[in-house]
């Protein structure tokens, strides 16, 4: 129990389990004010491949994040991965997977100098982040870069 001021007291009440986005406060994507909670959805970019069900659990009953450019859920394993956080090249390094899939993506995505490239991984947290995720089914982790 929390006590609000005047001595009145406050239920705290544990947030919902999302499967796609198991810890949404700590991300930022929804606030808890006592009862209720407040939050966004996202709509079903990057979830292609998926079925009906996932799509619906994904984009109608799990919180979505916030992103500089249009955020969207990452695939693996044919589901929607979990979305972990926002993250810099500290956190995505720990995770050499991810990093590596990312690394592979922004070369296929036109990324072809190396230096810059690196440069760019190795500096994410300033100005640029990574969005860091984790595949339901075999718990590969994987991201895409989010830059403003």
């Amino acid at each position: 129990m929390l006590r609000q001021g005047g001595g009145q007291r406050v239920r705290r009440v544990p947030a919902p389990f999302f499967s796609y986005h198991p810890d949404p406060i700590a991300s930022g994507s929804i606030r808890a004010d006592a009862e209720t909670f407040a939050g966004e959805f996202s709509d079903s970019y990057g979830l292609a491949g998926v079925s009906e069900d996932v799509l619906h659990e994904a984009t109608r009953r799990t919180p979505g994040f916030h992103a500089s450019q249009d955020p969207h859920w990452l695939v693996h394993c044919q589901d929607a991965a979990a979305f972990v956080g926002e993250v810099g090249y500290t956190e995505l390094a720990a995770r050499p997977e991810a990093l590596d899939q990312l690394r592979a993506d922004m070369r296929l995505d036109g990324w072809h100098d190396e230096n810059r490239l690196q440069h760019f991984l190795t500096h994410l947290g300033e100005g640029a982040t990574a969005m860091l995720f984790r595949c339901t089914v075999c718990g590969a982790h994987l991201a895409y870069a989010d830059a403003s």
